[in-house]
């Protein structure tokens, strides 16, 4: 199942560490979080942006700027798929594994991530979305890939089958400008699509393997090849250039989350497991709590 990059070992190893660690019942620390899971997704705490929200495989965390890991809630389902709506700080969106094995379907949170329900069990149900996005622009309209790219118009109370998912996904994010505009970093390049993931165009970044893609809301396209760096290019004219090596020199950036408040602030998860942020729009990078 081709749903993450096949030729990074590092992070099978870290899914097979997390599968068989003991689930974090308590506080603990941005670095040892490392050794007891992995993460799926990270996202700027809309409420307190000065905190991040972390998806693993033991339920969901959040770090502070100190580097404190505390549990949201008791949950610990694995949450594969994960993204915050655009404005509203409450609602959260996921699919993943429960605790103890099956698949959640599209579960949503409308208390910060303390409580989740099955909004929808998606086509051919229920759903395990190992990529899941939501629109910046009109949140009722979310993109999923279970076997093919799944869309939803009201908020994931329905959906539909989109279209094939390319070959070889990573990552999805959705345009700003237009729920429509879809974009899939995979091992060939990144690829868009304008039509609501019902085909996809020749990729605008090509002969690269792209690991994250994320976008601001001023149509930035950020995304990570290993080998050349963060890249950085924007929506009207996707020529892309190196913002610098990335925080991993040696590995790659798994995944990738901008402030929306403040788009110089990023973080991400590199392919060692840490946790880093910037404050410099991707320039430079440190441990988050250093």
């Amino acid at each position: 199942m081709a749903r993450r990059l096949t030729f990074l070992a590092l992070l099978s190893a870290s899914i097979a560490v997390g599968a068989v660690s003991t689930a974090i019942a308590q506080t603990t620390s941005v670095a040892k979080l490392a050794g007891k899971t992995h993460t799926h997704g990270l996202a700027f705490d809309r409420a307190d942006p000065s905190s991040v929200l972390v998806a693993t495989h033991h339920g969901l965390m959040k770090a502070a700027p100190d580097g404190t890991v505390t549990p949201v809630s008791d949950s610990r389902d694995d949450f594969m798929g994960f993204v915050p709506h655009p404005t509203n700080s409450e609602i959260l969106f996921a699919s993943g594994h429960p605790q103890g094995g099956g698949n959640l379907g599209f579960i949503k949170s409308t208390n910060s991530g303390k409580s989740w329900v099955q909004i929808a069990p998606g086509v051919d149900g229920p759903v395990d979305f190992h990529q899941l996005a939501v629109s910046p622009s009109n949140p009722d309209v979310l993109y999923g890939s279970y076997g093919a790219i799944q869309s939803s118009r009201d908020g994931g109370k329905t959906w539909a089958i989109a279209g094939d998912a390319p070959a070889k996904l990573i990552d999805l994010a959705v345009s700003p400008s237009d729920p429509d505009i879809v974009y899939a970093a995979t091992e060939d390049g990144l690829m868009v699509s304008r039509d609501g993931a019902a085909s996809w165009q020749p990729p605008i970044l090509a002969g690269v393997a792209v690991t994250t893609v994320e976008l601001t809301l001023d149509g930035t396209i950020y995304a990570f090849a290993p080998g050349r760096g963060l890249l950085r290019a924007t929506e009207a004219a996707p020529t892309f250039a190196t913002v610098a090596e990335g925080p991993d020199p040696a590995g790659y950036i798994l995944h990738l989350a901008v402030d929306r408040q403040a788009p110089a602030r990023m973080v991400a998860v590199t392919g060692t497991r840490a946790i880093v942020v910037s404050r410099d729009g991707g320039a430079s990078w440190t441990m988050l709590g250093n």
